[in-house]
């Protein structure tokens, strides 16, 4: 008899696909959620923790994503230079002003892991402030999520 083993991805065997995103009326942070889901490749059955399985993800329309109650006046983006009186703040509308494609990039390395592998998976990511970009060469796929994060293809 043989042991059954756990599959493993390996590094150079997997294959990525290139998934486009509408970021119009959706709510900042589930679109955040399900974009780490595809970038991290958790939505594949050859998920493996600690490679780089995900897909690369192309997000357009960023300058259109909403957030809901009070966020778009109260919701506060600060950073700390390390000296003394060194706390800048934003608030979502000065961001969104300055880059629009920042809250968008800002929430999903959030939820990615913080290390080697999770900076790897945020170069997979690609964010536009309007409906343009330019990686037609890849051939991207349309996709949305559904209620409870499933991917959805949409079919040209």
């Amino acid at each position: 008899m043989t042991a059954q083993t756990t599959f493993q991805a390996k590094p150079g065997g997997v294959e990525t696909r290139w998934y486009i995103v509408d970021a119009r009326g959706q709510t900042l942070g589930r679109l955040a959620a399900n974009v780490a889901r595809v970038l991290r490749g958790k939505h594949r059955p050859q998920f493996t923790r600690h490679v780089n399985t995900g897909e690369h993800v192309i997000v357009i329309n960023a300058r259109d994503v909403v957030v809901t109650g009070r966020k778009r006046t109260l919701k506060i983006y600060d950073r700390y230079s390390g000296y003394p009186s060194g706390r800048r703040t934003r608030s979502f509308e000065e961001a969104l002003e300055r880059d629009p494609t920042f809250p968008i990039v800002h929430a999903v390395r959030g939820m990615l892991q913080h290390n080697t592998l999770g900076a790897d998976q945020l170069k997979r990511l690609r964010v536009y402030a309007g409906a343009q970009h330019r990686h037609h060469a890849q051939r991207p796929q349309a996709i949305t999520f559904g209620e409870l994060g499933e991917i959805i293809v949409a079919r040209s």
